[in-house]
């Protein structure tokens, strides 16, 4: 499966922007969808999920894989983090 056009996020119906993946990436894609909506429960809720179970200050947003369809969190550490490499707003 290749997804071609930003997707919207499941949990909160905003469209997904296409951000580079990092070259010192392990990951193989150019590229993911992630929802950069700070209004999203997904990034919302994790801030308080990571505390309560691990005791850190961190949170995720929604990505996909264009390759595979398929959706997982990406880690972030502040609203600003990873912004940098947005390529499509």
């Amino acid at each position: 499966m290749t997804v071609h056009q930003p997707p919207n996020c499941p949990h909160c119906g905003r469209k997904m922007k296409k951000w580079r993946v990092p070259l010192a990436s392990t990951w193989p894609n150019e590229f993911f969808y992630v929802c950069f909506n700070d209004a999203c429960p997904y990034y919302v809720q994790g801030w308080d999920r990571l505390w309560e179970q691990q005791a850190t200050r961190a949170s995720y947003r929604c990505r996909l894989d264009p390759d595979t369809g398929k959706f997982a969190p990406l880690p972030v550490w502040s609203d600003n983090a990873l912004k940098d490499d947005i390529i499509e707003a």
